[in-house]
């Protein structure tokens, strides 16, 4: 019986003779590079070769999959087996070719590979053990595309296999029953299996990674590229009987040469600047929290008693998880984009309206309708909000009345005028919210007035904090660039490949846990012609703190159509709100707004006096409390359209922009 010291665990590997042979060959190859690798004058240097040409070697772990039951037609053993593995010897010939400047290039390997395994051992009838292993090998031909992403060193690489069988042996042994430990042992039984398939076509797919063991200073190039590749079972059926199946994967080693062009030193490469951009953190900035007035109007477009779409309307499964909070905003320090965020609170003007309703059910409210086309088209203007509020929020129909008229309460377009009279048409085409109900009113308010909605501006870290590497002119010059960073301390980091000119990366990818650090910032860049250059640079660089924030708050009121008075429940809240959050010596700057309905001169002059008006207000409730110490800064922009908060496209901006805006900060 044969030495079974190579099986460990239903592993068969053949220790001596594979891995002396593995190591043969790569002693032997590398013997014969330290020999023939011929000196080369430094001053010469050679492009990376073309094509390549050496031997690949290494080991196919194979997996057994399916059902052996009949060996041959001589001898079928009394029980099925089912998995196995092994591991096997693969050496081939090899030969590659790409173009140093392409990403795509074609191997081929042709040679040995094996792929013998032992099965998990059986019980037979008598309870006797039986074991079985293979000895399948082939003549293995495999081309395969071959694929660099990077254009570095690492690469991809698949293709077909076409393999001929050359053995095909198996050996079966069958054990003694342990109850009987006097039996004597079976005979091994060798031949070679039936049925097995002359030529297999299978695929593979693999990486591997290229290891210069010359400089391009050689005109023979020398490299070691370990690999990997994965042999999966379709394809694989080494039998044409049964259901055994092979699934490989393959790890080794190859050594490649070729032979290398000179670079024509009359063509040079062409020259890359390197920059690295650190940004400093950046100067106190202010922010605000914003007060949006909410109006409980929903305007209807010219010929139509449906809700426009422009306002959000959910579906019926939409609404339990509809929340006004879901509506709070962030608010740019800049202030910009302002117009958008108040219109989204005001386009769920709806919504609000039914959320609040379904938690105050005692409450109700009546939808007043106005239209040009007189009192009917109105309440179905209204009909169509208490449809929305009905079937959707589940309101019972009873608590909201509906009615229709000509003219809104405070109409836009007065008797007698001539002018721009299209939009003071659309402003008056709406349905007012009106409700007694004092937990409504926190909201919406009965006819013209309205209160408030608020949302909190959050800071934004600015968006050059990141530290910039600029290489311009890389996309001609590199295949492939890469930095390396290397601190006072002498820690070394090193970031790529990359492709780009430019490359951003955060701070703390460099600093760790450091706050600030100079840094030595090397950049290394493999040439198209294959030659590599290397620029240093210096840089400080600090860890990102936030901007220091100066906060301050953000306060809105409307105004009516042409109105320089503030609207009543303003008045109040001016008062009993605004001017006592105003801090000691604090600072008030107030600007007013208009629409565009109107001669410019007269909306200048309309704005003033509304800032004005907002200004005595908030002067009058301090001077109540004996105090004197706030500075204010009023001004009018009128319908500036670069000033104006909001667009005048439809009714609602333009009503919105009838706007005194009131910032309020500490001492500056």
């Amino acid at each position: 019986m044969k030495d079974k010291t190579n099986f460990k665990q239903g592993l068969y590997i053949p220790l001596f003779p594979n891995l002396l042979t593995l190591k043969s060959i790569l002693t032997v190859a590398l013997v014969w590079l330290s020999i023939h690798v011929p000196v080369q004058a430094q001053e010469i240097q050679y492009t990376k070769p073309t094509w390549w040409f050496g031997v690949a070697a290494g080991a196919n772990f194979n997996f057994y999959d399916g059902s052996t039951y009949k060996l041959n037609a001589g001898f079928t053993p009394p029980a099925t087996f089912h998995e196995a593995k092994g591991v096997g010897l693969f050496v081939a010939p090899l030969l590659e070719y790409q173009r140093p400047d392409s990403r795509f290039g074609f191997m081929l390997q042709t040679g040995y590979d094996n792929r013998r395994a032992k099965f998990e051992q059986v019980l037979t009838a008598c309870d006797c053990p039986a074991d079985l292993k293979t000895n399948i090998s082939y003549i293995t031909v495999e081309p395969s595309l071959r694929f660099t992403p990077f254009k570095s060193n690492f690469y991809l690489f698949g293709g077909p296999r076409l393999a001929f069988n050359v053995d095909k042996s198996f050996t079966y042994q069958l054990g003694i029953n342990p109850a009987f430990p006097d039996q004597a042992a079976s005979p091994e039984i060798k031949g070679d299996l039936s049925d097995v398939k002359k030529t297999i076509i299978s695929m593979q797919i693999g990486m591997g990674y290229d290891f210069p063991l010359s400089s391009q200073n050689s005109k023979t190039q020398f490299v070691l590229s370990p690999f990997a590749s994965f042999h999966p079972y379709f394809g694989q059926d080494p039998r044409s009987i049964e259901t055994l199946s092979i699934t490989t994967i393959r790890a080794g080693v190859a050594l490649k040469f070729g032979q290398g062009s000179p670079i024509d030193n009359a063509v040079a490469d062409p020259e890359v600047q390197f920059s690295v951009n650190a940004p400093a953190n950046g100067a106190p900035q202010q922010r605000v929290r914003e007060v949006f007035p909410l109006r409980n109007y929903v305007f209807f477009d010219t010929g139509s008693s449906e809700i426009p779409s422009r306002y959000k309307l959910l579906k019926k499964d939409e609404v339990k998880d509809f929340r006004e909070d879901q509506l709070e905003m962030v608010t740019p320090i800049n202030q910009s984009g302002r117009s958008e965020r108040q219109m989204n609170v005001y386009y769920n003007v709806i919504n609000i309206l039914g959320d609040r309703m379904i938690k105050n059910p005692p409450t109700t409210i009546t939808l007043v309708g106005s239209s040009e086309q007189g009192e009917p088209e109105g309440k179905e203007m209204a009909e169509s909000v208490k449809k929305y509020l009905v079937d959707v929020f589940g309101i019972n129909s009873s608590r909201i009345t509906t009615k229709g008229q000509l003219k809104p309460n405070i109409p836009s377009e007065q008797p007698g005028g001539t002018l721009e009279l299209d939009l003071l048409r659309a402003g008056d085409r709406r349905v007012s919210i009106e409700s007694s109900s004092p937990v409504l009113l926190a909201e919406f308010q009965s006819g013209p007035d309205a209160k408030t909605a608020n949302t909190a501006a959050l800071q934004e870290a600015p968006a050059s904090s990141n530290v910039v590497f600029d290489v311009k002119g890389a996309n001609e010059a590199f295949n492939a660039w890469s930095v390396q960073t290397k601190d006072e301390n002498g820690k070394v980091q090193s970031f790529g490949p990359y492709t780009q000119e430019s490359v951003s990366l955060p701070r703390k990818s460099i600093l760790g846990d450091k706050t600030e650090g100079d840094y030595k910032i090397t950049l290394t860049g493999q040439t198209k012609s294959g030659k590599s250059v290397t620029k240093e640079t210096s840089a400080h660089i600090t860890r990102w703190t936030p901007v220091k924030i100066e906060d301050g708050i953000r306060y809105s009121i409307i105004f009516e159509f042409n109105e320089s008075k503030a609207i009543t429940i303003y008045e109040k809240y001016l008062t009993e709100v605004v001017a006592p959050k105003i801090p000691m010596n604090g600072t008030v700057i107030i600007h007013g707004h208009t629409d565009i309905i109107g001669d410019d001169d007269h909306n200048l002059k309309l704005s003033e006096a509304r800032a004005n008006e907002v200004k005595n207000i908030i002067q009058n409730a301090l001077a109540k409390s004996n105090r004197t110490d706030v500075k204010f800064e009023v001004t009018g922009y009128g319908e500036d359209s670069s000033r104006s908060p909001f667009d005048n496209k439809y009714p609602e901006e333009r009503f919105y922009n009838r706007t005194v805006i009131i910032d309020v900060f500490q001492k500056q």
